[in-house]
C-alpha cells in the first residue's frame, strides 16, 4: 500500500530487531505477560524480530514521553545492548511522545495503533481491503506530520494574480491529506453501495447469514474452512485475513444459508480501522446470526469475549442479534481443564465447545445454529399440484419437510417454516 506520502517511523523493515514496551498504568483487565506476549506476536506477524519484552509500571504518565525519564534511560541501554532498531509501545503515543522517545532511546519507535496499521497494510488484499487501511492510515498519519517530515518549515509562494501570504508546507501536505481522505471516502461510499445492492438481492431470496466473529487468532478461518470446504488462510498468526470471506452452506432444515468470516479483532483497536472497516464489517451488522469464536485455552479469554463485544457495539450489531459461543482448541486443553470447559459448555444453552482442528463439537455447533435460525418456525401442512415441482423444491429450499404423501386430491407436504415464509408461499399458490 502506497499513501504517496513518507512514512518515517510508522514503516520499518522486515526483520528488525526490536524490543516490546508495556507502559502498565494499572487498572488492566489482562496479565502483563500476556499482553506482552500478544504485542509481541502483533509484531511477529510483520517479521519483526522480538529480543526484548519490558513491562514498566508507569504510576505517572509524562506528557512528553509517557514512561519516566530513567526508564528512558534503562531502555536506551538495553536498546544498545541488544542492537535493537526499534521500539514498539503497547500504548497509544502522541506525537511529541513519540519524537521524545526517539530522540532518548535512539532508535525508531512506534505505538500500538501504528503496528496494527502497519500489519492491516501489509495483510490487505482487496482492493476494499487497501482502500480501507489507506483511509485509517492517512487518519492517523495526519496529526503525526509534525513529528514525520522533514521539510514542513518551507513556504510556497501564493500563485494567480495576487500572490498573498502563501502557504507552509505542512499546511499543502494536510491539505493534500484531506483531499485524498475525501477521495477514498467516496470510492468506500460505493463500495458500500454495491455491497447494500448485494445484501438486499439476498435478502429478496432470503438466505439468513451467519457471521464468525472473535478475536484475532481465535481459530474463526479455521472453522470456516471446516464448515466450507474453503481455502481460506488459517495459520496461527495474529491478523491472518482481513478480508471477508462468503460462501453458501447448508444447515439441518435449512437449504442454503451464507456464512462471512470477518477480520479478527483486538482489544484497543484503532479508532481509525472501526471506522474504515464499518463497510466490511456490514455482514456483522446485518447478521440473523453471530457465532462469537473464542480461543477457550487462552489466559485472557474472557477479556477478549469482552473487547470483541465492545467492538461489535461499536459498529452498531443489535445487542438482540442471536448469539453462539464457540468455545474453541479443545485440542490445546490439559485432560482436566478440557472436561471442566466441556461440562461449562454443556450447562449453558448458547455454549458449544469444539475443536476447529481436529473437528470435536462442529457437528454439535452446526445442530445448535441450524436451531437457533428456525427457533421461530411452526408446522403447516400444504397440499400441491402434484406437477408443481417448482413448489415443491421451494419448500425444500426454505424450510424443513417433515413428510411428503401423495393422495387423490394432490401432493401433501409437512413442512416447518417461519411464519413469513408461509405466508409468501401462500401468497404465491394463490
Amino acid at each position: 500500500m502506497s499513501t504517496g506520502f513518507d512514512r518515517d517511523a510508522e514503516e520499518f523493515a522486515r526483520g528488525a530487531r526490536a524490543i516490546v514496551v508495556l507502559p502498565d498504568q494499572g487498572g488492566a483487565s489482562r496479565e502483563v505477560d500476556a499482553r506482552l506476549e500478544e504485542t509481541a506476536g502483533l509484531a511477529a506477524a510483520i517479521g519483526v524480530e522480538v529480543v526484548e519484552r519490558v513491562g514498566l509500571r508507569v504510576r505517572q504518565p509524562r506528557p512528553a514521553t509517557l514512561i519516566g525519564g530513567g526508564q528512558v534511560e534503562s531502555l536506551h541501554e538495553r536498546v544498545e545492548a541488544l542492537g535493537a532498531s526499534l521500539a514498539v509501545f503497547d500504548a497509544a503515543l502522541s506525537p511529541v511522545q513519540q519524537r521524545n522517545l526517539e530522540t532518548g532511546l535512539g532508535c525508531k519507535v512506534i505505538d500500538r495503533t501504528g503496528l496494527i496499521l502497519e500489519i492491516f497494510g501489509e495483510r490487505a488484499r482487496t482492493a476494499e481491503g487497501r482502500l480501507q487501511v489507506e483511509l485509517a492510515h492517512l487518519d492517523y498519519q495526519s496529526s503525526r506530520l509534525v513529528r514525520s517530515w522533514t521539510h514542513l518549515e518551507r513556504q510556497r509562494g501564493g500563485f494567480g494574480f495576487l500572490g498573498g501570504p502563501g502557504e507552509t508546507q505542512i499546511e499543502a501536505d494536510r491539505r493534500m491529506i484531506r483531499d485524498r481522505m475525501a477521495r477514498l471516502r467516496r470510492e468506500l461510499d460505493q463500495v458500500s453501495r454495491t455491497r447494500t445492492l448485494h445484501r438486499d438481492r439476498r435478502q429478496r431470496a432470503p438466505w439468513p447469514v451467519v457471521a464468525l466473529v472473535g478475536y484475532t487468532n481465535a481459530g474463526k478461518s479455521t472453522l470456516f474452512n471446516r464448515l466450507t470446504g474453503a481455502g481460506v488462510m488459517a495459520e496461527n498468526l495474529l491478523f491472518a485475513t482481513l478480508d471477508p470471506t462468503l460462501r453458501q452452506i447448508s444447515l439441518p432444515g435449512i437449504d442454503k444459508a451464507i456464512l462471512s468470516d470477518t477480520v479478527g479483532f483486538v482489544s484497543d483497536l484503532p479508532t481509525q480501522l472501526v471506522a474504515a472497516f464499518k463497510a466490511t464489517l456490514e455482514e456483522v451488522v446485518s447478521a440473523d446470526l453471530l457465532i462469537h469464536v473464542r480461543d477457550i485455552a487462552h489466559p485472557d479469554s474472557e477479556a477478549q469475549r469482552h473487547d470483541v463485544e465492545a467492538v461489535l457495539g461499536e459498529i452498531g450489531v443489535d445487542p438482540e442479534t442471536p448469539r453462539i459461543e464457540a468455545w474453541n482448541k479443545l485440542d490445546a486443553l490439559e485432560d482436566d481443564r478440557r472436561d471442566g470447559v466441556i461440562a461449562d459448555a454443556a450447562a449453558r444453552a448458547d455454549v458449544v465447545a469444539i475443536s476447529a482442528l481436529t473437528g470435536e463439537g462442529v457437528d454439535e455447533l452446526i445442530a445448535a445454529a441450524a436451531a437457533r435460525l428456525t427457533a421461530g418456525h411452526r408446522r403447516f401442512m400444504l397440499t400441491l399440484d402434484p406437477a408443481d415441482g417448482a413448489g415443491a423444491a421451494w419448500l425444500h429450499q426454505h424450510g424443513e419437510v417433515l413428510d411428503h404423501w401423495m393422495a387423490d386430491d394432490g401432493a401433501h407436504y409437512e413442512v416447518r417454516l417461519a411464519p413469513e415464509d408461509h405466508e409468501r408461499f401462500v401468497s404465491r399458490a394463490g
